[in-house]
């Protein structure tokens, strides 16, 4: 860090208003340049004015690239250069997504990779329609391949560059037929695209990987349309979109990337940190700038955050720092459970709201995973907060989640023809398609319920024996209800019933096969059955609580008619809260890039933050679980709360749970974590707190 001011040292260089860092980035000569640019070191504003400096220095605008992975970042950039360049210049600079890039390349050489000048580019209702033709040509039912997921599959094989011809050989070897099945598909659906003269999304970039390995010339003709290359949050590149950007560069050497390896939590999503960590090794010569100086958070926060984040094993080296006034120590709210979380987390938003010392549009609750927003969205409902649910589908909204809901209907009600349709085949019983048509249409005509008529023709010998046995097991789970145990004192009834039934019909099973090629998805879509039953749970303690429990039956029902209100009240609140000033509830991942003036982190625990994979996977996971966390520590400008529950409920049962490893990390005191105390109240920094958290 400089003695002298940055400001006037950045003056004497000639940038006026940049620190001497950011100015360094900005003059630096052409040739391989990595900006590690930290959070809230104002990275976009180097970019532009890097491209400006260029321009001033003599380079053509029209020959200057930038690339950036959103359509929102890259609008923001393209404004921002107009108005460094001049909005009435003859030429612009050409700022754009990958994907928007890879369009206009193909668009000049499509003959090349075998399309019309005119191709097309699919939908996503597009895509899901041509699956679902293939699959009907391949006579694979829905219960063995859906449309969704054999595009997941293709669009996973994509991605590792792997072509349609080459997938069966990329079948793991102990894969299930359902595999074989899903290469047989993607061949057809790819035959498919292109007698349609079209391309999916994911075409885009392996086709230009592609064109770029076979024919050099083109290769160097598209390089050569620029001079300069910006690549904007390099750390979230995948292997494909490094080798297409890396082929641009290569002939000119004018390639400047800006990240920040802190921040890179997009493995999931294909992207790989050693691109950014190994720049120097792969781009031999290149200047490193670091961007150190932090202009959106105070000390309090900045502290916190290095202090977390120099745990990581592999990582530039860099100290943020700032010049903020000095704010509040990050607070630590410390909950009995995840509803004591959510009503505490909320409380303490309320008031700052009531005292208009936070706007509601810089207000945010950020989750670990989908399916903590349950008890908060829950929360902010009953104190009447507007909020928005930003990155995700509402909790209410989950396929599975309707799915154990309808069963519970079932249950109560096996006249519910509704609920009966969405479950009689989930898992699959034997119960098909058609049949379940054909008994819809006699019972109409009946004028009687669809599963009267279902009983009815399997005791005439109507159905096929698979779907009779698949009525016999339906109608088996009805002696469920009343043959459920009184429970003794302290114990619940509705939570275990539902977790007998979903063992009985093997949801967790299907599931599991389900996303057999996604098992973090599979766990995850499991947490959020796990999450009803935390929430039937909850609705029986408040019943006996008010001393309002009848019979098992009336329990379930109420609890069915509380989540009919929620879902109508969250409607009402999506289609008539303003949108641009209300609370956010996101995940951590759909948080990046943005930032708050007040932060509720909730849920640091171990198993959630870190996520319980994590703990399996060894310490690159870790590591990644750690930028995660980083990311939503640097989001906070002004206010930063942790939050933590002492149990949680998993089947009616209060598990505990231990504190986050990153929680003694943040406040300074890694060494006091080793397997992690199952109480924290005398372990974790009890930082000041406001009143009545």
């Amino acid at each position: 860090m400089s003695a002298s001011s940055p400001t006037a040292d950045s003056r004497r260089r000639g940038v006026p208003g940049l620190n001497a860092a950011q100015a360094e980035a900005v003059l630096a000569p052409p040739g391989p340049l990595l900006v590690l640019a930290g959070a809230g070191t104002g990275k976009t504003r180097v970019v532009i004015t890097r491209i400006a400096t260029l321009v001033r220095q003599g380079a053509r605008p029209s020959r200057i690239l930038a690339v950036t992975f959103t359509n929102k970042a890259a609008r923001e950039m393209l404004a921002r250069a107009k108005a460094l360049c001049g909005r009435d210049a003859a030429e612009k600079p050409e700022i754009s997504t990958i994907h928007s890039l890879c369009v206009r390349i193909l668009r000049r050489n499509a003959a090349a990779v075998g399309l019309p000048e005119r191709f097309a580019i699919v939908d996503r209702g597009e895509q899901e329609s041509t699956a679902r033709t293939v699959l009907k040509e391949l006579k694979v039912p829905d219960t063995v391949l859906r449309p969704a997921d054999l595009l997941d599959r293709v669009s996973r094989w994509k991605s590792r560059a792997i072509r349609a011809a080459d997938a069966d050989d990329a079948i793991d070897a102990d894969a299930d037929d359902s595999w074989t099945l899903a290469a047989a598909g993607y061949r057809r659906y790819q035959q498919a695209l292109r007698t349609a003269g079209a391309v999916d999304f994911d075409d885009l970039l392996l086709l230009v990987d592609e064109l770029f390995m076979a024919d050099e010339r083109i290769r160097r003709a598209e390089a050569g349309r620029f001079d300069h290359l910006l690549v904007d949050e390099y750390q979230d590149t995948s292997g494909i979109q490094e080798r297409i950007l890396s082929a641009l560069a290569r002939d000119h050497r004018s390639l400047c990337v800006v990240g920040d390896d802190d921040q890179s939590i997009y493995a999931w999503r294909g992207a790989e940190i050693s691109h950014i960590l190994d720049f120097q090794t792969r781009w031999p010569g290149a200047k490193v700038v670091r961007l150190e100086e932090n202009y959106r958070s105070t000390p309090e926060i900045i502290r916190a955050a290095n202090l977390l984040i120099e745990r990581n094993s592999r990582r530039h080296g860099k100290t943020l720092y700032t010049s903020a006034p000095a704010g509040v120590p990050p607070a630590i709210i410390q909950a009995q459970d995840e509803v004591d979380e959510a009503r505490r987390v909320v409380g303490d938003l309320e008031s700052l709201l009531r005292e208009r010392q936070v706007a509601p549009s810089e207000a945010v609750i950020l989750v670990r995973t989908g399916e903590q927003t349950r008890c908060f969205e829950q929360e902010l409902r009953r104190r009447n907060i507007p909020y928005e649910l930003v990155g995700s589908r509402s909790f209410f909204d989950r396929r599975e989640v309707k799915d154990v809901m309808a069963y519970l209907r079932f249950l109560v009600e096996p006249d519910d023809d509704l609920a009966l349709a969405r479950i009689a085949n989930v898992p699959p019983r034997g119960i098909s398609a058609p049949a379940l048509q054909g008994a819809r249409a006699a019972a109409t005509v009946a004028g009687r319920s669809l599963w009267q008529q279902l009983l009815d023709a399997r005791s005439a010998g109507r159905l096929s024996n698979a779907a009779a046995g698949g009525i016999a097991a339906l109608s088996a789970l009805q002696s469920t209800l009343a043959a459920a145990p009184t429970p003794t004192a302290g114990q619940t009834r509705a939570a275990p019933l539902l977790r007998d039934v979903l063992e009985r019909v093997g949801y967790r099973t299907f599931l599991q096969k389900d996303y057999a090629d996604d098992p973090a998805e599979a766990e995850t879509r499991w947490s959020c059955v796990e999450e009803v039953a935390a929430a039937l749970d909850q609705h029986e303690r408040a019943k006996a609580a008010e001393g309002g429990i009848a019979d098992l039956g009336h329990l379930v029902r109420g609890f069915l008619d509380d989540f009919v209100l929620q879902v109508e009240e969250e409607d009402r609140f999506t289609e008539e809260k303003p949108q641009s000033n209300v609370v956010r509830l996101m995940t951590l991942h759909a948080a990046k890039g943005l930032e708050f003036d007040c932060v509720w982190m909730v849920g640091l625990e171990e198993g959630l933050l870190p996520h319980h994979r994590s703990l399996a996977d060894g310490l690159l996971a870790i590591d990644e679980e750690r930028r995660l966390c980083y990311v939503g520590v640097t989001r906070a400008k002004r206010r930063l709360v942790l939050s933590l529950c002492l149990t949680r409920t998993k089947w009616g049962k209060s598990k505990p749970c231990k504190p986050s490893r990153f929680l003694y990390e943040l406040t300074g005191q890694p060494e006091k974590f080793v397997d992690g105390p199952a109480q924290p109240r005398d372990k974790v920094a009890a930082a000041p707190r406001r009143r009545g958290t």
